[in-house]
């Protein structure tokens, strides 16, 4: 195969990707899990609880139904019509975490679910927490 006939088999197999598309998508998709987040917020708040507790519960809510939408096999669903705007709000993050805990409990309660459970998620905690660890030292040290 000589390189034109390779280029040409690249432009044919390669999937097209409108991007003004996906980011119209992710941005309802992230729009309409905000706006959730929001509703929530404003119900719990007029139940009487504190802005502080009122956030808290709507987090729970999100994580809650993210983790439901997990194991019932809907999230992946709505990651590949949403994109980002799925995955970067904190329901990601719980997706990330329920769903390798779902694929590896076959493996058992230690070696599964214990072993696999951070598989994804286990990174950005390490590094959020070290990250946040050195830069809040160089902040000590230069104040």
């Amino acid at each position: 195969m000589d390189q034109q006939e390779y280029n040409e088999y690249i432009k044919r197999v390669t999937p097209v990707n409108p991007s003004w598309v996906n980011v119209c998508l992710a941005f309802f998709v992230g729009g309409v899990i905000c706006t959730i987040g929001q509703m929530l917020t404003e119900w719990f708040l007029s139940m009487g609880m504190e802005k502080d507790a009122a956030s808290a519960a709507m987090l729970l809510c999100l994580i809650g139904l993210s983790v439901l939408l997990t194991g019932l096999n809907l999230f992946p669903r709505l990651v590949k019509f949403g994109g980002a705007g799925a995955l970067v709000p904190i329901t990601g993050f719980a997706n990330s975490v329920a769903a390798p805990a779902i694929e590896y409990k076959k493996h058992g309660q230690v070696f599964g679910i214990g072993c696999k459970i951070f598989t994804i998620a286990g990174p950005v905690i390490l590094y959020g927490v070290f990250s946040s660890w050195i830069f809040g030292l160089i902040y000590w040290l230069f104040t």
